[in-house]
């Protein structure tokens, strides 16, 4: 999505204890233990005014901003550690002045060992929207790995646009799709549709439209997209955010998740009941899927609307059923969301990434300090996350990540 977001401007709230060691097993070197009973009470809570969604990431005063950041990975409950394996890695790959090229649309290409992003539409900083479309981007894998060992790497990899034609319309979503890549994009004024569009991720990056319109109805600025593991059916979210960021008209539909099936042409809605329906993916075995849903930013920062991810479980006929509340997060909003090969479930949000077990409980933080709107897995252990005007690498997990290969 293209939303307001904060920096690593942080600021030091409240007299807490400081983190507890956990002792069944050994702390890798980049993280840090987080005891959260020692959140429980605080002296003096702050009003809704004073601190909010919209705020710095919390930094309690016996933490630094500096401290938090110099060891990225926080661990809250034992079980993180089994997913941070013994030596994790973190990198700062790329860093621009102000414009948010490292936003969403995290593709990895395995070919070649690429990864492949969008810049933030409707942001001022980018100049994109109406008048000028999102681009696209890249950074080779073989790159990041000589520098993986190095906490900042600016510089040392080199960040390419991909010259695609014909224009995607503001792409922001993202998934691998038949050896090429699917984008799932917010259209361009009232005349450019959204849709689905197909990108070789080989030069001459040619461009075919996949899906423009519901029964001849154009929808309001698609944002994220995934694949089912079993049915190979095409999931996306359809939210108003080009509205929001005034380059899209008022919304002709309302919010809600398609099912596309690319064999047959069948387009139909999958869940409705949103305010800001947002990141889409699905457990590994297919049997659940995640939708978060980011109405807290909608015209402007509201505060009484979702900032959560919602479980659904999905039938065998890939209908969706059974809605319930699996996460609310306490920093800002879930954005991108993946799951890893155990079911383990990650977001993108206001601070890095969180990490929740299949149960909703949260597990951990890759914490960067800033908006990170979307990642992905990319083998190996590896993981790329875009933090808007800084683009992050790390190494070491003991996990992969639930890619689905169409």
């Amino acid at each position: 999505m293209a939303y307001l977001c904060y920096v690593a401007s942080t600021v030091a709230l409240w007299g807490l204890a400081a983190a507890a060691p956990l002792q069944s097993r050994a702390i890798p070197s980049l993280a840090q233990v987080i005891d959260l009973k020692s959140l429980n009470v605080l002296p003096s809570v702050p009003t809704a005014e004073e601190y909010n969604a919209s705020s710095a990431p919390w930094v309690p005063a016996n933490f630094t901003t500096t401290g938090l950041l110099e060891k990225p990975f926080h661990v809250y409950d034992d079980e993180f550690l089994t997913i941070l394996g013994t030596n994790p890695t973190f990198t700062i790959l790329a860093q621009t002045p102000k414009d948010p090229i490292f936003h969403e649309a995290v593709v990895w290409y395995k070919a070649k060992d690429e990864v492949f992003f969008v810049q933030n539409a409707g942001n001022p900083d980018a100049g994109t929207g109406l008048n000028k479309s999102a681009a696209v981007y890249k950074v080779s894998l073989k790159e990041a790995d000589a520098v993986k060992d190095t906490r900042n790497a600016v510089g040392k990899v080199t960040v390419t646009q991909v010259l695609h034609a014909p224009e995607i319309p503001n792409p922001n979503g993202a998934t691998q799709y038949k050896s090429q890549i699917l984008f799932a994009a917010e259209g361009q004024g009232p005349n450019i549709a959204p849709g689905l569009f197909i990108m070789n991720p080989v030069e001459p990056y040619n461009v075919t439209v996949l899906l423009n319109n519901f029964f001849g109805r154009q929808f309001n600025s698609l944002n994220d997209i995934t694949i089912h593991p079993k049915n190979l059916d095409i999931y996306f979210t359809d939210p108003t955010y080009g509205e929001s960021n005034n380059f899209r008209p008022a919304p002709g539909l309302i919010n809600q998740v398609y099912r596309f099936n690319d064999r047959t042409g069948l387009v139909s809605v999958a869940a409705d009941g949103f305010v800001m329906p947002n990141g889409i993916a699905f457990s590994p075995d297919g049997n659940y899927a995640y939708v978060t849903d980011t109405g807290i930013w909608r015209h402007g920062l509201e505060l009484s609307n979702p900032s959560s991810i919602y479980r659904f479980d999905v039938k065998s006929d890939g209908t969706f059923e059974n809605r319930k509340t699996f996460a609310f997060v306490d920093t800002n909003i879930p954005d991108g969301v993946h799951t890893d090969s155990k079911g383990n479930v990650y977001a993108g949000v206001g601070d890095g990434v969180h990490v929740w077990n299949p149960s909703g409980k949260l597990l951990g933080k890759i914490y960067t300090g800033r908006t990170a709107a979307n990642f992905q897995f990319v083998g190996g252990g590896r993981m790329v996350i875009c933090g808007e005007t800084q683009l992050y690498y790390v190494t070491g997990l003991a996990t992969q990540g639930a890619l689905v290969e169409s």
